[in-house]
């Protein structure tokens, strides 16, 4: 079965829609930072890094540093699929990422967005 084909994206070249759809709602380029960051646990600096390296999807949540345990606490419908039912782990990964910039873009709180309380 071949890859989807979101696995060989780039993340740079999805990264800029992220701040957008933020950004258009009132958000910042740094509360998008900020939740990349809760998920993956790249610094600032190491995002910059794979955004500049053109990383793709697949390779960014391989070599994620530290993938939030508190992850398996996101739960809802993007794209139509339920991400708590996403059974292929880089794909459940990358909704999880999906879904966290829709909060941000509804403006929900951060705290809740990174599922702090």
């Amino acid at each position: 079965m071949a890859k989807h084909r979101i696995y060989t994206t780039s993340v740079a070249s999805v990264y800029p829609l992220y701040v957008a759809k933020a950004e258009k709602k009132g958000r910042t380029k740094a509360e998008v930072d900020q939740v990349f960051s809760w998920l993956t646990g790249y610094d600032q600096k190491e995002l910059e890094a794979e955004l500049e390296k053109r990383t793709d999807f697949e390779t960014f949540f391989a070599a994620a540093p530290k993938l939030n345990p508190s992850r398996n606490l996101i739960k809802g419908i993007v794209c139509g699929v339920r991400v708590e039912d996403i059974e292929e782990p880089t794909m459940r990964e990358i909704r999880y990422l999906d879904k966290l910039i829709d909060e941000l873009a509804r403006g929900k709180a951060m705290e809740k967005i990174l599922r702090q309380n």
